[in-house]
């Protein structure tokens, strides 16, 4: 044991007595503390957005965009600061999640995404560069119907994945009236079976609890019959008109087809209040260049296109979607960066497909959530491999063991099965890590939404009071200023180059060929040229149009012939809807040889 004199010398002469040290980010305490080894239910979503916003006020605005089909509030939490200038001049990204009911934890993915940027800002260098630079919309739940009745009545993992509009699903002229029911009152939607002689399941013979079929020429013992249920309608038939029955990603504008060939679509698009709100939203906010919805599950980053027949998307496009699938295959444990009709399945309708296709924006949609993360392998997950995981580190809470119960049409059956809040949604003590690498990948995207930048100009004096002016100006990030898909179709306005002297004024105005800096391309007025044009304000100055788009390497040049005398200055603002306003001066002093 040290004796106490020299203990206190030796804290006297410690380097590191006194100093006050850097604490790094994970220790120090949250602003806010919120617990992420939990799913929230609807008010408990609601109740911590107004957490947020009363934590952050001078980061966050928190406003209603409209109401669900059975009127309760989509709010969404924009997440920005205002250190160079106003959320409408700079990029921006929508983020949504629970676009179907089911589909919970993309909610909770929201949030995480913006307690992450809020608690980290000012504190993290990255977070810090990108809120000041651009900002987040971020709608936790498209569907709180579908949520609600998920969380608040017997469900399996893969009910209530509509919205709750009354439908008529049998055709039989009632709505909702025969959906599942929770028989024995245990708060769950378990599966049904009765013992039968010539059935084609029989009990496993490695784990009791599961069923596994006979192989060809064998008889079973089991023959299962869905969900719990019973013919409320007395049709014959069981489950067929459950609550709902519509599909929120299905009601977009692109490649929209009726119910009879995509099922859920609605009678037009927009029809839906939800889709409705958020396309209101989307479409009076042309800064937006970056979406990402959240979905699940089985560990899928997805982008368009969503049927074969549109064909491929652009080049340049695909090469901004590759390089962000790529991160996201790194930083997603088990995802796959997929085409949604190749790789996947047909979607007519879709949200992501619309916001592209349809607005020229750069979007994902991730299925969250692998069950192949549980085991750290590629393997096949089975029903053996989910039970072994359920005894080892669930304790077996996530399956029901078969009980008997007397049908009123069957008689003798068993009802038994894995619970709802198992396969699709992560168990509890992985839900953090799904949200913070989901939600990092959604700043790895933003990340990479354009920031433009001006170059060195350089000026030149000819004679005659003119002067030769070239003007650049670089994207440091890889989506374009102006999609290719946004090029192609003139989706939203040109970016702008606003331009006018003080003691100067615009006479020509060359485009400087990237590839071939000697060849120039006259900008007559009003004559469109190479995607260009130029009009003439009248008052010296000039503002160039242009639907080229500035990409990533792929500097914007232009040449401006000035009239000006001995001195002058030039006054140049850069608008574009995507990458934002930058403002400069140029001043033209002609310097003594």
């Amino acid at each position: 044991m040290l004796r106490p004199r020299l203990l206190a010398l030796l804290l006297v002469v410690s380097p590191l007595a006194g100093q006050d040290l850097p604490v790094p980010p994970e220790v120090r305490p949250a602003k806010l503390e919120m617990r992420w080894n939990w799913l929230r239910d609807v008010p408990q979503l609601d109740a911590d957005l107004f957490r947020l916003h009363a934590a952050f006020p001078d980061l966050t605005d928190l406003e209603e965009i409209g109401t669900s089909s059975e009127g309760r509030t989509m709010r969404v939490l924009t997440v920005r600061s205002l250190a160079r200038g106003p959320v409408s001049s700079r990029p921006a990204m929508w983020v949504d999640g629970n676009v179907h009911g089911n589909e919970v934890q993309g909610s909770d993915a929201c949030l995480y995404l913006a307690w992450y940027l809020l608690e980290n800002y000012g504190k993290v260098d990255r977070v810090t560069e990108l809120l000041d630079r651009v900002s987040f919309f971020i709608l936790p739940t498209v569907n709180p119907d579908g949520r609600a009745w998920w969380f608040n009545h017997p469900n399996t993992p893969s009910s209530s994945r509509s919205g709750k509009a009354p439908r008529d699903n049998d055709l039989d002229g009632l709505v909702d009236e025969d959906g599942p029911n929770d028989l024995d009152g245990d708060g769950e939607l378990l599966q049904m079976r009765i013992r039968d002689p010539e059935g084609r399941w029989r009990v496993s013979r490695d784990d009791p609890r599961l069923m596994e079929r006979v192989g060809p020429g064998e008889k079973g013992e089991w023959t299962l019959l869905g969900q719990e249920g019973i013919d409320d309608d007395g049709d014959g038939r069981i489950n067929e008109d459950g609550p709902g029955g519509y599909d929120m990603n299905r009601n977009w504008p692109s490649f929209w087809m009726p119910d009879f060939i995509q099922y859920g679509a609605g009678e037009y698009p927009f029809s839906y209040p939800e889709p409705r709100a958020i396309g209101d939203f989307i479409l009076a906010r042309d800064n937006i260049a970056a979406v990402q919805s959240f979905h699940n599950s089985g560990g899928m980053i997805l982008r368009g296109p969503g049927i074969e027949s549109f064909g491929s998307y652009p080049s340049g496009d695909v090469r901004i979607y590759d390089q962000i699938g790529a991160d996201g295959e790194a930083m997603l444990p088990f995802y796959r960066y997929m085409v949604i009709w190749r790789d996947l399945y047909s979607v007519y309708g879709g949200f992501v497909t619309w916001t592209y296709e349809h607005r020229g924006i750069i979007s994902f949609t991730n299925e969250l959530w692998s069950q192949k993360r549980l085991y750290q392998s590629d393997a096949p997950v089975d029903s053996k491999a989910r039970m072994r995981f359920n005894d080892l580190l669930r304790s077996g809470i996530d399956f029901v063991d078969w009980k008997p119960f007397d049908h009123p049409q069957y008689g003798k059956v068993e009802l038994g099965g894995w619970r709802k809040m198992t396969s699709r949604v992560p168990p509890s003590f992985l839900i953090e890590e799904e949200c913070h690498r989901n939600a990092l990948f959604c700043i790895k995207h933003a990340e990479e939404m354009p920031e433009i930048a001006w170059l060195e100009p350089t000026i030149e004096k000819l004679p005659d009071g003119l002067w030769q002016v070239d003007i650049a100006i670089e994207n440091r990030r890889w989506i374009s200023t102006i999609t290719e898909q946004a090029r192609k179709n003139r989706i939203g306005e040109p970016d702008v180059l606003f331009c006018e002297g003080e003691g100067a004024s615009v006479a020509l105005a060359a485009r400087i060929d990237r590839r071939r800096p000697e060849q120039l391309r006259i900008l007559k007025r009003g004559e469109p040229v190479s995607g260009a044009r130029v009009v003439n304000r009248g008052d010296g100055g000039i503002d160039i149009l242009d639907w080229s788009g500035i990409g990533h390497d792929q500097p914007w040049r232009t040449r401006l012939w000035v009239q000006a005398g001995e001195t002058g200055t030039l006054r140049l603002e850069y608008r574009s809807q995507k990458g934002g306003v930058i403002n400069t001066e140029i001043e033209l002093v002609a310097t003594e040889e």
